[in-house]
């Protein structure tokens, strides 16, 4: 069965964005000139033929490894794709190019001023880079892709940052940028342009936010401070307790310490000198004056 004139080339099935399947025959466009571009193109080449070899300057451009060139013909795409890199030929007065550059751009995004899902408002700004995929869809699709990408970009961080809590932007930067890319590069593939990295750059409070978070930051480490003074104040009692009892097993033990006391006192070339009295020399006067105190 013949449906058209056309020669199809591409026949399927794809799957739609609700779930679902729908089928599709494309068909080859056929080229076919008017009477008024065959005149203006025979008349081009008329044109080229008496001006040669002058018209050599106007008729062989160049682009650089890193550029491509997208001819139009009367206004129309001429068949074979972008041209370059290296020497190309135009016919003047009837082709026209634009060149693209392929390279990776990168570009700033403003600082974008956004309320988070908690209701904060944060100020940040980001660094995307991007290239071109596709020449054809980059000069056709879309008048100009740079700005287009960049008002997009800004877009894209405003919605993201909405979705997330003040703790995830400032902990989870990585998270938000790469959903920022994927985001960016679902909506550019039609236009040719391939987002290869996002950044985020710097997170902004409010200044009152900020001193409120400061205070909040510097109560719990002054919490810390004294549960850890409090746990080093037990670990020491511990080990007095157990050093007074070492002492109690062997009387001893306390007479060289206060040598040694003695021997680090003397060292300092200090005058001061301790000299300790047992407690049970002073037991019979407490004794006596109780005694007394009784009577």
């Amino acid at each position: 069965m013949v449906f058209s004139r056309e020669n199809p080339i591409d026949a399927g099935m794809k799957r739609t964005d609700s779930g679902g399947f729908e089928c599709y025959l494309e068909y080859e466009k056929t080229f076919t000139m008017g009477c008024v571009e065959y005149i203006a193109t025979i008349g081009s080449i008329v044109l080229l033929i008496m001006t040669f070899p002058l018209s050599l300057f106007w008729c062989f451009k160049v682009v650089q490894e890193y550029e491509r060139a997208v001819i139009f013909r009367l206004g129309r795409l001429r068949t074979g794709g972008a041209r370059g890199p290296g020497i190309f030929f135009i016919v003047p007065c009837v082709d026209s190019y634009c060149k693209v550059d392929l390279r990776t751009v990168s570009f700033d995004v403003p600082p974008q001023e956004a309320l988070t899902k908690d209701s904060v408002t944060v100020t940040v700004d980001a660094v995307v880079y991007y290239r071109i995929q596709d020449p054809l869809n980059a000069v056709i699709k879309v008048a100009n892709y740079s700005n287009s990408t960049r008002l997009l970009a800004m877009t894209t961080l405003r919605n993201i940052l909405g979705t997330r809590n003040l703790a995830e932007v400032l902990s989870d930067r990585e998270a938000i940028s790469h959903a920022m890319q994927t985001s960016l590069d679902v909506a550019t593939d039609p236009w040719g342009v391939k987002v290869e990295r996002v950044e985020i750059k710097d997170v902004s409070l409010p200044q009152q936010l900020q001193r409120a978070m400061a205070t909040e930051a510097e109560a719990t480490r002054e919490a810390r401070a004294k549960v850890i003074a409090a746990e080093g104040e037990m670990k020491a009692s511990r080990a007095l307790k157990e050093a007074s009892d070492v002492i109690n097993q062997s009387p001893a033990a306390l007479q060289l310490r206060y040598l040694q006391t003695l021997t680090n006192i003397s060292a300092e070339k200090n005058s001061t000198i301790i000299f300790p009295l047992p407690i049970d020399l002073l037991s019979y006067f407490v004794n006596r004056t109780s005694n007394i105190e009784m009577v």
